[in-house]
């Protein structure tokens, strides 16, 4: 009952808040992309958004709904939400017990999957529908506690936020997600952008010292950008 309790008070403003949250992720996606959202934000992953997410952090910027990886295979699917923390991939999948059923090969699929995303450094937490539904609280504080170190890097990175701006920051975790390098087409399909959005403001990392440019063939045309900075500045954050 205290969700109940609770969504009163913050009914409005959650219920806004969300609609405007899956819109902007919808006029920045195509193509199955935007499909995968609009088939893929059902009843469990809402549920997450709002008796979890959204009374953990008191908003929905940085959340990103039904976001596309690759499996071991090199196959991409969409996992529910991910979360990302500096050069961290944090992964939630809600899962629906009703939805494996007597269907062992979808449930060892997504244990597959789950798996594989750890081994390539991803951080994964596996949440029950039924728990969600029915005692939520129980979910918001283990979350809390594990994810604490990562709001904690946060806030003590928000120094960094006056020297760069936030898609310079997201472009520097970028790159040091890839091992320092900086693709602008991949990070532009990434971050559903323009390609020529992304080179403005790598320009600008570079002027600041962040980026270095790097230039290749006889045209000397630049293809890439590196990352010059340390993985533990706090201008990632």
């Amino acid at each position: 009952m205290f969700f109940i309790q609770w969504e009163e008070v913050k009914g409005m403003s959650l219920e806004k808040e969300h609609e405007q949250w899956i819109r902007d992720h919808l006029k920045r996606r195509k193509g199955e992309r935007r499909d995968a959202l609009k088939r893929g934000h059902g009843y469990g992953n809402r549920l997450f958004a709002e008796r979890v997410w959204w009374r953990l952090v008191g908003h929905l910027h940085g959340l990103h709904p039904e976001y596309e990886v690759k499996d071991w295979r090199g196959r991409p699917y969409f996992v529910d939400f991910m979360w990302l923390v500096g050069a961290l991939y944090i992964v939630f999948e809600i899962m629906d017990f009703g939805s494996h059923g007597t269907d062992r090969s979808k449930y060892r699929m997504d244990l597959n999957r789950g798996l594989y995303l750890q081994t390539q450094g991803y951080l994964v937490f596996y949440i029950s529908l039924d728990e969600l539904k029915e005692n939520p609280d129980f979910i918001l504080s283990s979350l809390r506690s594990a994810l604490a170190p990562y709001f904690l890097s946060t806030n003590r990175g928000s120094t960094g936020h006056n020297r760069h701006s936030r898609m310079e920051r997201e472009l520097m975790r970028i790159a040091v997600r890839h091992d320092r390098i900086l693709r602008p087409a991949e990070a532009a399909e990434e971050l559903e952008i323009h390609p020529t959005t992304v080179v403005k403001h790598c320009r600008t990392l570079v002027e600041k010292g962040k980026f270095r440019a790097i230039a290749k063939g006889s045209s000397r045309r630049v293809t890439t950008y590196e990352y010059i900075g340390t993985v533990q500045s706090p201008d990632l954050f």
